[in-house]
């Protein structure tokens, strides 16, 4: 049975219109997943894009990789990634592993990340894992216009707060039996700790795309 990526990479977007194929380092957004699932063909054996976007096909077909044509039902803003990953696999008539989704708005990716992080997949046993980074930020609730502290107390350093992570989107991994059940990711996934600048990088509107770029001309034009 195979392992293959999947870039879920829709033509719609309200807050940055076609944002998916906006150039960065001259470059469709979505082919950076692309390129970086191609450097990785000992791990990855098929790459797919799934979309509802003609552009976003053709794009996806110059650069060597399978399309799946995602039906409208199931496109729209509030549609879950996860029902587009399932099409993916119920167009495919042979067997899948596991999955790798390489979201197009998390360009930016440590080079040895998907390697490594296969590898600690492969060696533990939960059914899927996903990519955490830790949160350095004071963080808390409003409530009755007044602010409640939530990891940390009145006073406390910032480098003395109780750790908090969030997910951040560079990449999951999952088998595909668990995708086909509906999910992603569950209560026993592994998270997987990346603590790098590139996973502050999650593109949703113009600055977002701004801050990638900068980041892209500072560490990756010369390579």
């Amino acid at each position: 049975m195979k392992n293959i990526v999947i870039v879920p990479a829709r033509g719609g977007s309200n807050r940055l219109p076609n944002k998916n194929i906006m150039l960065l380092g001259g470059l469709p957004l979505l082919v950076h997943s692309i390129a970086y699932a191609k450097k990785n063909q000992e791990i990855v054996d098929e790459i797919y894009v799934s979309t509802d976007d003609p552009l976003i096909k053709k794009i996806a077909l110059e650069q060597g990789v399978r399309v799946i044509d995602r039906p409208v039902n199931i496109a729209g803003d509030l549609e879950p990634t996860i029902t587009a990953l399932q099409h993916v696999l119920e167009s495919i008539e042979h067997e899948v592993a596991n999955v790798i989704v390489l979201q197009p708005t998390n360009p930016l990716r440590p080079e040895n990340l998907l390697k490594e992080a296969f590898a600690t997949f492969s060696n533990n046993q939960s059914s899927s894992l996903f990519t955490v980074s830790r949160n350095e930020h004071k963080l808390g609730n409003i409530v009755e216009d007044r602010f409640i502290p939530m990891n940390y107390k009145a006073g406390q350093r910032s480098q003395d707060l109780a750790p908090l992570y969030f997910e951040n989107g560079l990449l999951y991994i999952c088998e595909a039996q668990q995708i086909v059940k509906g999910e992603i990711m569950n209560e026993s996934s592994f998270p997987y700790l990346v603590n790098h600048i590139f996973a502050t990088v999650d593109i949703d509107a113009q600055d977002d795309f701004d801050y990638a770029e900068y980041l892209f001309q500072k560490f990756l034009k010369t390579n």
